[in-house]
């Protein structure tokens, strides 16, 4: 029995570790061909303001990624016990906790850190064509590192953070996801009004 179960693991976390690959793969082609197209047709302001937001994506999911694996089970045990939706919501991601931190830390955090790459050359490529005397190999050394040292910096802070409220972030992180498991629930009649699915 104990032979079962070990091959069953070994099964599933392979099966788990192909998945996350193929998704990691469509998802990260899929985000960079989409940013580098659209990017090209907005100004310079716009992709900066867009970069922000993707780096800021990436320290909060990099947060929940280590919450999830500090967080205790027990608080949360005893909301599901009263019925409270996102009690069961967070005692799952917690016993979840290596495949929740996997697509938080790794998955979304390496497409998060592609993607703010390339937006961060496109917006260098922006600022030459105001500049063309500007020095590109400096100006670019100049802007990957400010790049990365905000990224970096703001997962060191995301994680002290997630440490100390590990529980506070993923019973916030469960209430977002019983509102999109709420909106999935619904459809729009003829009239083009929301009504639950039977």
């Amino acid at each position: 029995m104990g032979s079962r179960s070990k091959n069953d693991g070994k099964k599933s976390n392979r099966k788990w570790v192909i998945t996350i690959v193929i998704w990691s793969i469509l998802i990260g082609g899929s985000v960079t061909l989409l940013s580098d197209t659209l990017l090209r047709e907005v100004d310079t302001l716009v992709a900066f303001i867009i970069l922000v937001f993707i780096v800021s994506i990436g320290i909060a999911f990099d947060a929940i990624g280590v919450a999830v694996t500090a967080a205790d089970e027990a608080p949360f045990h005893s909301m599901a016990s009263k019925k409270i939706p996102e009690g069961k919501i967070a005692v799952n991601l917690i016993r979840n906790a290596d495949k929740v931190s996997n697509v938080c830390n790794d998955v979304v955090g390496d497409i998060c850190g592609i993607v703010s790459g390339s937006v961060g050359i496109l917006i260098l490529q922006k600022i030459v064509e105001v500049f063309p005397k500007l020095n590109m190999p400096i100006a670019s050394a100049f802007v990957g590192a400010i790049i990365a040292s905000v990224t970096i910096g703001g997962k060191a802070l995301g994680k002290g953070i997630a440490i100390n409220k590990s529980n506070n972030i993923i019973h916030n992180v469960a209430k977002v996801i019983k509102g999109f498991k709420k909106l999935s629930l619904k459809r729009k009649d003829d009239n083009g009004k929301f009504i639950k699915k039977l």
